[in-house]
C-alpha cells in the first residue's frame, strides 16, 4: 500500500512543527525565553514523529487463498510485529534519553552535547547505508533497477557527513571527558592530508552518480570517518567551544541529507534549521575567539600560534593572597561589584553559592552584575544555563560587550575559574596563543578578586594569566565553592 506521505494533512503537520522549531531557536536565544523554546521545541517533534508514524504504518496483504487470482486481494492489515518493534526503539530510546538527562551533572552537558552529535551522525550513516542496500524500500530506484542519480548525490554527502560528524564528535567527547589529553596533536603536512581525503572523498560522490559499485560507497563511508578524525585531533581543548558548535552544524546537515533520500519533510527542514543555526553561532565564537571561520572547516585552528594547551608554566613573579574576610569586605564596601563565572566555577558546582553571595551584597546595597563570555566553559552558554539553574536573575546577567565598559568605573570584579577570558595577555602580547581574542577587561576594576585553586597551573589555552600579578589583584586560593560559602559567612 502505497505511503500516505503526500496527505495534506500530514504536510500540514509537518508545516506546524517546523513552525514550532523556528520558535524554538527563537525562545533559546535568551536565558529568559529558553524553557518555552524547549517546550516549543519538544511540541514541534512530537508532532513530526507521530506524522512519521501514522504516514507510515507498515501494512501488509492478507494471505492469497490457494487457487485464488490475487492481485489486489483483499484489504492490507496492519502489520502489529513491525508496529511493536518500532514502538519499543521508541521507548528504548526515550528511556535512555531521560536516564541520562536525570543523571548528568552540569559540568559534563559539553561531553554529553558531543555525544549526541556523534549519534547524529552515526544516525545518518545508517540510513544511508540501509538506503543503498535496499533502495527499494526507500522509493529510490529508477526504471532501469539502479538507485536515481540524485538519490545518490543525497546518499553521498549525507553518510560522507554523517560519518565526519561521529568520528569528529567521538573525539570532541574524549577531549572534553579528559580521556584525550587538551593538547592539539598536530600531524605533519595534515592540512595537505585534510584536503587530498576531502578532494576524494567529493571526487567518489561525483563518481557516484555514475557507477553505484559498492566499493565506492563504502570507501565513501572510511574516508569521512577518517577526515573527521583528523579535524579534530589537532584542535586544543581551549577551542572546544567552538568545535561543539562546528559539529552541532554538521549534525543538521547529516540530518538534512537523510530526509532528502527519506523524503521527509520534517527531517529536511529541521536538519537546515540546525545546520544552518550551529554555522551562525560558529561563526558568532570565531570572532569571539578571534579565529578563522575557515581555518575551523579546515582542521588544526587552536594549536599554530605556539603554547597550546598545557604547554606553558605559571610565571614565578610577587603577587598577593587574601581570605574570604577580605573579599567580604572589599565587596561589602564597594558600590558595584561584577562577577566574572568561568569553567572552574561549573567544576566546583558553585552557582548556587554564587547567587547567595549576590543576594547577601544586594542587602547590602551593592549592584551586583555577572559578566559572560561569549566562550566561556566547553560549550556555548555554558555559563548562561549555570546561573539560570542557581535562580539568578536574567537581568544581572551581560555579555562581553554590553559590560566591558563599566569594569574602569567597578570598585570589585570577582573572578571564579575565568582564566583566559580575563587574560590582558590577549590584547598586549602578539606570541601568546590567544592575542587578539576579546577578553573581559576585568584589570580595570580596582580590585580583582581571582578564586583559584592553586598558582601552579595555567588555563585551558596552555598560558599563565598576568591578570594574577597585578598590583590590583588579590588571589583567593581555594575550592571555589568553599570559598565563595566561606565569603557568605563573613558577610552575614
Amino acid at each position: 500500500m502505497e505511503h500516505l506521505a503526500s496527505n495534506p494533512w500530514a504536510s500540514l503537520a509537518y508545516l506546524v512543527a517546523g513552525v514550532c522549531f523556528i520558535l524554538a531557536l527563537r525562545g533559546l536565544s535568551s536565558p529568559s525565553s529558553s524553557q518555552r523554546g524547549n517546550r516549543l521545541g519538544m511540541i514541534g517533534m512530537t508532532i513530526a514523529v507521530v506524522t512519521t508514524l501514522v504516514t507510515h504504518i507498515p501494512w501488509i496483504a492478507p494471505p492469497c487463498p490457494t487457487g485464488a487470482i490475487c492481485e489486489n486481494f483483499g484489504t492490507p492489515v496492519l502489520d502489529m510485529l513491525t508496529m511493536i518493534e518500532l514502538l519499543l526503539a521508541i521507548g528504548i530510546g526515550a528511556a535512555i534519553g531521560i536516564v541520562t538527562a536525570r543523571r548528568i551533572a552540569m559540568t559534563a552537558m559539553p561531553q554529553l552535547v558531543a555525544a549526541f552529535h556523534s549519534l547524529v551522525g552515526l544516525a545518518a550513516v545508517l540510513v544511508a547505508a540501509a538506503a543503498f542496500l535496499n533502495p527499494g524500500a526507500f522509493g529510490i530506484l529508477g526504471a532501469d533497477g539502479e538507485i536515481l542519480s540524485v538519490s545518490r548525490v543525497e546518499m553521498g554527502l549525507g553518510v560522507a557527513i554523517g560519518a565526519i560528524t561521529f568520528s569528529g564528535s567521538v573525539i570532541a567527547f574524549l577531549k572534553l571527558n579528559g580521556n584525550m589529553g587538551g593538547k592539539p596533536i598536530l600531524l605533519p603536512g595534515r592540512h595537505v592530508i585534510n584536503l587530498a581525503l576531502l578532494a576524494g572523498i567529493l571526487g567518489l560522490v561525483g563518481y557516484f552518480t555514475q557507477d553505484q559499485a559498492p566499493w565506492i560507497f563504502w570507501t565513501i563511508t572510511v574516508l569521512s570517518f577518517v577526515i573527521g578524525f583528523l579535524l579534530i585531533v589537532p584542535i586544543g581543548g581551549a577551542d572546544m567551544p567552538v568545535v561543539v558548535s562546528m559539529l552541532n552544524s554538521y549534525s543538521g546537515w547529516a540530518a538534512a541529507a537523510m530526509g532528502f533520500t527519506l523524503h521527509n519533510t520534517a527531517m529536511i527542514v529541521t536538519g537546515a534549521l540546525v545546520g544552518s543555526s550551529g554555522a551562525i553561532l560558529s561563526y558568532i565564537m570565531c570572532r569571539a575567539m578571534n579565529r578563522s571561520f575557515i581555518s575551523v572547516i579546515a582542521g588544526g585552528f587552536g594549536g599554530d600560534a605556539g603554547g597550546g594547551a598545557g604547554g606553558a608554566a605559571a610565571i614565578d613573579r610577587p603577587w598577593k593572597r587574601g581570605s574570604a574576610d577580605d573579599a567580604a569586605f572589599l565587596m561589602s564596601q564597594a558600590e558595584q561589584v561584577i562577577i566574572v563565572p568561568g569553567y572552574g566555577m561549573a567544576v566546583a558546582q558553585a552557582q548556587h553559592a554564587l547567587r547567595e553571595m549576590g543576594d547577601k551584597l544586594k542587602a547590602h546595597g551593592v549592584r551586583v552584575k555577572y559578566a559572560i563570555h561569549p566562550v566561556a566553559g566547553r560549550m556555548p552558554g555554558h555559563m548562561n544555563v549555570l546561573l539560570a539553574e542557581a535562580n539568578v536573575p536574567y537581568d544581572d546577567v551581560f555579555e562581553l560587550e554590553d559590560i566591558n565598559s563599566e569594569f574602569a568605573q567597578t570598585d570589585v570584579a570577582f573572578v571564579i575559574g575565568a582564566n583566559d577570558v580575563t587574560n590582558p595577555a590577549a590584547k598586549t602580547d602578539k606570541s601568546s596563543p590567544i592575542y587578539g581574542m576579546p577578553v573581559l577587561d576585568v584589570e580595570k576594576a580596582k580590585t580583582v578578586l581571582f578564586i583559584k585553586r592553586s598558582m601552579g597551573g595555567v588555563g585551558y589555552a596552555g598560558v599563565d594569566n598576568e591578570l594574577f600579578y597585578r598590583d590590583n589583584t588579590m588571589m583567593l586560593l581555594a575550592d571555589a565553592k568553599k570559598m565563595v560559602e566561606e565569603i557568605v559567612k563573613a558577610l552575614e
